[in-house]
């Protein structure tokens, strides 16, 4: 019998795990932490999670719909959710499928499956599966960029950040307003001497609630076209946020949507009330001045490089998984066209999308596996169909920035609709060969 190896026990991971072992697949699983749960384990070794985290889409719009959460809060902290994939993994029988405090060192190609090698408690070890799911997400590599000068404090990326007892008493500055860095800046509020923002582009801030219900519950029937709802959303922004550029914020040189929004309006009231400041684009460090690209500067203890993350599968070559820039170019961002028994699953970005999203991905990879298996004619049919037809558009007609992180952004409803379309017609049977006609 085919055997498959699932790389993470985070949200991907488990999605991965549920679906295929739900089609009677066998996989092992590897996890280098000591459990389930991924990044949302702050005790996790490579955990990018921090004291105050909470989930920036709602529990409803998050969560697998087999498996609803246990909690009244619209925007659990990372505690619960813990708790919630450790239910989730335990109720499905997944956590024994696990090999934990193990991590996959390389993938080595080998008579049409994979080598899979392991460093785990009992030592190094080499497995030979069918294929791999890489499921070990896509926030664990911190984005470091580098400046000219050198600085004389402390200068750390937000995935280093766990406490405001690292801010107590500090001037901060934090490069970058994603919404990590966003959340950082509103606990330093409460513990640093002084906080300021050094930006280099606008955003959107997205307010948690809107007309009393968490914001991205409303509209979620069927999805108005993409320029539309960018003009409509933006008016109801306007009228719950005012405009960004009012407290200092450069004005966005796109729409919005075309980039990830920022779910953190606290961060205006706080500027607001003087308590941040936002700065230019930094120039260069100068020992412990900071020297803005508009001439200004200031002096700072603790540099927070909130610059976000880059893909990384370190233990296979990437022409294995065609990168094309700065991520892998997949099917559905999940199956390499040459089919060469590696899959993904969680390389996705989208508002929305939730961990159902992934796990509907996951289906999808499931169907394919369980027809390699056994219907081999469909199985061709849909590699057929992958190499030689267009693959699907799931932008949703929003024309999304050209950065690093955006690479493998998704439009939410374009992609699980594409997602869905693939499973179901993976699923349909062959047509039936047209009979002979005989002649006496």
């Amino acid at each position: 019998m085919s055997r498959y190896a699932v790389i993470g026990a985070g949200p991907s991971g488990l999605a991965a795990a549920r679906a295929l072992s739900r089609r009677g697949i066998e996989i092992d699983g590897y996890e280098a932490s000591h459990g389930v749960g991924g990044l949302w384990d702050i005790d996790n070794p490579r955990s990018t999670m921090y004291e105050s985290a909470h989930l920036i889409s709602s529990r409803t719009t998050t969560q697998f719909e087999e498996f609803p959460m246990n909690s009244d809060a619209d925007y659990p902290d990372h505690r619960v959710l813990l708790r919630y994939f450790r239910a989730y993994a335990e109720r499905f029988g997944l956590t024994d499928l696990f090999r934990f405090d193990t991590r996959v060192t390389r993938l080595t190609p080998r008579d049409g499956g994979w080598d899979l090698t392991s460093i785990g408690p009992d030592g190094e070890h080499t497995l030979w599966y069918d294929g791999v799911v890489l499921a070990n997400g896509t926030l664990a590599e911190p984005n470091v960029p580098t400046f000219p000068g050198r600085f004389d404090g402390e200068v750390l990326h937000t995935s280093a950040y766990k406490s405001p007892s690292q801010l107590a008493g500090r001037r901060v500055l934090l490069i970058g307003a994603g919404n990590s860095g966003c959340d950082i800046a509103v606990d330093a509020v409460h513990h640093a001497a002084s906080v300021d923002m050094s930006v280099r582009r606008g955003y959107y801030f997205v307010p948690r609630y809107l007309f009393g219900k968490p914001s991205d519950t409303l509209n979620q029937g069927r999805p108005l076209p993409a320029r539309l709802k960018q003009a409509l959303d933006s008016r109801v922004l306007r009228a719950f946020t005012g405009d960004p550029v009012r407290f200092g914020f450069p004005k966005p040189d796109y729409r919005i949507y075309e980039s990830h929004p920022i779910v953190n309006t606290m961060v205006l009231n706080h500027l607001g009330q003087g308590d941040l400041r936002i700065r230019p684009d930094v120039e260069r460090f100068d020992g412990p001045t900071v020297r803005f690209r508009d001439g200004s500067s200031d002096e700072y203890d603790l540099v927070i490089l909130a610059t976000g993350y880059r893909l990384d599968y370190p233990f296979v070559d990437r022409e294995h998984l065609h990168w094309h820039g700065a991520s892998p170019r997949l099917f559905l961002n999940m199956f390499p066209a040459s089919f060469n028994g590696l899959y993904v699953v969680g390389m996705i970005e989208a508002s929305g999308i939730g961990w159902q999203g992934r796990y509907e991905q996951a289906d999808l990879l499931a169907a394919y596996l369980d027809a390699v298996a056994n219907d081999p004619p469909r199985a061709a049919r849909f590699r057929a169909r992958v190499v030689g037809e267009p693959w699907p558009d799931v932008t949703g007609g929003y024309r999304y920035l050209g950065l690093a992180r955006m690479s493998y952004y998704v439009n939410n409803h374009a992609y699980r609709a594409a997602v869905r379309h693939e499973r179901d017609a993976l699923l349909r049977p062959l047509p039936a060969a047209p009979r002979r006609r005989t002649t006496t």
